[in-house]
């Protein structure tokens, strides 16, 4: 390295990077996110295209980072820690595993970078250090744009695998409801829902469920997803003089519907969806109004079936899903560390009392 910073190469090449940084400066103040993640973008490109031709080895990211704090002294984002994750960033989204020709890989770059420079870079960062797959970041670089997510929504929903859970619920969708209706109603539904941040014991009822839901609904509202809003519990309808109680009833603002949702602590069993195609029914007829669509029934019970959850719903002619719902303790176990444990919170409120 002592050689290194001698050559008129090395030197061309750091000159280069500060005219880049000084016009970048220039632009920041009316585009500072985009316009800084383009000179990342560009930084990290520079210095894997520099470590392809030369052999200069990671103390080059050293002495670049170096020269970079002291020509810009007031300038963040230069330590030799950041510049490295530029260096991934770049290599991470330029280059797909499953695409070997350059014209594709073209083609790839210029559909992810826009999205990727509408999201901050500590948000970047997170997706490209826990993200393995290539569509995996990407879907979360795209709900983080639609969502608005802060970061530690985003970490959350990474920790939580929302990308394998999102829109896997079983459902009769595309036998009741319209295109692009059923399409986008599949997508509201996960399975299965992760409830880490309620603290319930092993055994607890259908009761003890929706007060926990309620009395997190805020946290309930992000792990249902954008969109739902919510109305009431315990709903009472009235059919023709009896009274029925829907657990919890919501209003999704994108599909335009109600959504009537229903707990079961309990395995999945056929009775369930015929008592929830009953409610869906009701809130049609008795508070749906004409401008609304359909109203859509979900099911988040402890465990199922999928078989016998196909057999129940495949005939019903409302829109109906089955979900799982999981507690921290039952979290795959690189995850079970993330969170307490239900003895640990037990002996919290113990050491409480």
């Amino acid at each position: 390295m002592t050689k290194l910073i001698k050559t008129t190469e090395y030197k061309d090449f750091i000159q280069t990077v500060k005219s880049k940084i000084q016009s970048s400066q220039i632009k920041a103040a009316v585009r500072v996110n985009v316009e800084f993640l383009q000179l990342y973008w560009e930084l990290g490109k520079d210095i894997v295209k520099k470590q392809q031709k030369t052999t200069w080895g990671e103390g080059f990211i050293e002495q670049v980072s170096n020269d970079l704090q002291e020509a810009f002294p007031a300038m963040k984002g230069f330590s030799t820690t950041n510049i490295k994750y530029m260096k991934n960033w770049y290599l991470f989204f330029s280059n797909s595993p499953q695409v070997v020709d350059e014209s594709e890989k073209d083609k790839i770059r210029q559909q992810v970078t826009p999205q990727i420079f509408q999201i901050p870079w500590g948000h970047n960062r997170e997706i490209i250090t826990k993200c393995k797959k290539h569509d995996e970041a990407l879907f979360y670089v795209n709900q983080t744009i639609a969502n608005n997510w802060s970061r530690a929504v985003l970490v959350h929903q990474i920790e939580s695998d929302l990308f394998s859970r999102k829109g896997k619920a079983l459902s009769n969708f595309e036998t009741t409801l319209p295109a692009p209706q059923s399409d986008l109603a599949k997508q509201i539904l996960k399975d299965p829902y992760v409830f880490d941040f309620l603290d319930l014991q092993t055994k607890h009822d259908e009761r003890e469920l929706e007060n926990a839901l309620i009395d997190h609904v805020a946290k309930f509202l992000l792990e249902l997803g954008n969109g739902f809003s919510y109305i009431g519990r315990q709903y009472k309808i009235v059919v023709d003089g009896d009274e029925f109680s829907i657990d919890l009833l919501f209003y999704h603002v994108i599909l335009h519907c109600f959504v009537v949702v229903e707990l079961k602590t309990v395995k999945f069993v056929p009775e369930f969806a015929g008592k929830l195609n009953f409610y869906v029914t009701a809130i049609d007829e008795q508070v749906k109004s004409k401008p609304d669509n359909p109203t859509i029934g979900m099911l988040i019970c402890k465990s199922k079936n999928n078989t016998v959850v196909e057999y129940a719903i495949k005939d019903i002619n409302k829109p109906i899903g089955v979900s799982e719902y999981i507690l921290t303790k039952n979290l795959p176990p690189n995850l079970q560390s993330a969170f307490p444990t239900i003895e640990e919170i037990e002996a919290g409120l113990e050491k409480t009392k």
